[in-house]
């Protein structure tokens, strides 16, 4: 009697054949060729999976070298345990035992040909033709043998080429129908009966899961390019931030060429302004006492030439000073514009308050650089022109640039009837917008005439790099 394989054995058929159909349809993950020995092939490792990909690759290498060996001892021994309940004959048993011994020895000839051959693809149709022609012969002679039929399921895609996929699929569909039905050939027309609707099931199932591997196929392939589509973006991102940044090392070499040549032509401005005219006086005033008489008169412009000597020494020094920042080389930018604000508050006799507001960060050094310069011509033409009596400079930290604020409650003018930048090229408000240009800053004035005036400086915040 044939028994009634609707248990574990028929459950192997189109459970495992669904699992397998998947795998197959899938393409990359499954290895191709002489994948095997060497891992995964195909566009997915040319773009460099991923490690859980390359893992999942090895492992169903594994499954497609050591698999239908597995396989197929797990079918020999459920053919031996029920050969006794199937009555097979001793003629049954002897092609059973050759048959399993031809699976074997094909298995081994394949492991071979994949390692040796530089395309075992060619043979690959003749080795699936083969197995599942043993397959079938088994199954015809003990429907246990189903469960080395099934790795028709698994290899069609991979050993197949595509337009002879689906008939391989059927054909393992075929085998494994015959054996969940309770064996080949079926018994009468109820059992053609059965035979079909299972047949039909195993079909139904293969284009189900078919077209869902190939869902997941796409879904898979959209994903890989869209990782390639975000490298690639990420790596025009990182050119484009190298660019900036050497575009960002040129403009400071710039703004450090352009500083000279404005201290150059201040410095040029402030000798003509200061030392030079004060030297003219000086001479003046001792010509003066060479011609003059009285003894009286000639002590007043000698007093007067002293004074004037000693204003010019102290512009020079002045000048010298403001040449280069050395304020900044033991101080912070705070620090140096509170000592600023303070030292200018002794000499003017004018009331000033300096505050800081924000969170301190070392600043680069043009940055702090500028708004030093900004700060001391601010209150040097507030100490010249504007009569105030109370000043206030603040000095603030913000998210992305920093403000410099100089107000005073002077007497104050007008901004648009303000004259030029001078051609000697005298420093002034047209020079404070100058050094705030070269850094990508502005300088805006605010002034009304007996509402004194504010002078606001904009810069970005550049940290200091160490």
């Amino acid at each position: 009697m044939t028994p009634d394989l609707t248990g574990p054995a028929a459950r192997t058929g189109p459970a495992t054949g669904s699992m397998t159909v998947l795998t197959a349809a899938t393409g990359p993950a499954a290895p191709c060729g002489p994948a095997a020995a060497t891992g995964p092939c195909g566009p997915a490792a040319a773009a460099g999976p991923p490690l859980v990909a390359v893992r999942v690759g090895i492992g169903w290498a594994a499954f497609h070298r050591y698999g239908p060996y597995a396989l197929l001892a797990v079918a020999t021994l459920a053919a031996a345990a029920t050969a006794p309940a199937l009555h097979m004959t001793r003629g049954e048993l002897t092609a059973a035992a050759a048959l399993t011994a031809a699976g074997t020895v094909l298995q081994l000839w394949w492991g071979r040909a994949v390692r040796t051959r530089p395309d075992p693809s060619a043979a690959g149709t003749c080795y699936y033709v083969l197995r599942w022609a043993i397959a079938f012969a088994l199954a015809w002679l003990n429907p246990f043998y189903a469960f080395y039929a099934v790795t028709g399921y698994f290899g069609a895609e991979r050993l197949l080429p595509r337009r002879l996929v689906r008939v391989g699929l059927l054909a393992s569909a075929v085998t494994m129908s015959g054996s969940q039905s309770g064996g080949l050939p079926p018994h009468g027309s109820m059992g053609w009966v059965v035979f079909g609707a299972l047949f039909a099931v195993n079909v139904a199932l293969l284009i189900v899961m078919t077209h869902l591997a190939n869902l997941e196929d796409e879904r898979a392939t959209e994903q890989v390019e869209t990782i390639r589509e975000l490298e690639r973006t990420n790596d025009r991102l990182q050119q484009a931030l190298d660019e900036n940044a050497a575009l960002h090392a040129q403009l400071l070499v710039q703004a450090r060429e352009a500083g000279v040549a404005d201290e150059r032509r201040r410095l040029a401005a402030e000798i003509h302004d200061t030392l030079a005219q004060g030297l003219a006086g000086i001479i003046t005033q001792l010509q003066v006492v060479s011609v003059a008489g009285a003894p009286d008169t000639a002590r007043e412009h000698l007093a007067r030439a002293q004074e004037l000597a000693r204003h010019s020494l102290g512009e020079a020094r002045r000048s010298v000073q403001n040449l280069s920042p050395a304020a900044l080389a033991d101080d912070s930018l705070p620090e140096a514009l509170k000592k600023l604000v303070a030292q200018w508050s002794a000499e003017s006799g004018v009331r000033a308050g300096f505050t800081v507001t924000g969170t301190v960060e070392p600043l680069h050094d043009e940055v702090e650089a500028t708004l030093l310069r900004i700060a001391q011509e601010a209150l040097t033409n507030t100490g010249r022109h504007a009569g105030a009596a109370r000043v206030g400079v603040t000095l603030s930290y913000m998210d992305d640039e920093m403000a410099l604020d100089v107000r005073d409650d002077g007497r104050g003018f007008d901004p648009l009837a303000s004259g030029p930048r001078s051609a000697e090229g005298g420093f002034g408000l047209g020079g404070m917008c100058a050094r705030a240009e070269r850094i990508a800053g502005t300088v805006t004035v605010e002034s009304e005439p007996g509402h004194g005036t504010a002078v606001s400086a904009r810069v970005p915040l550049v940290r200091h790099e160490p």
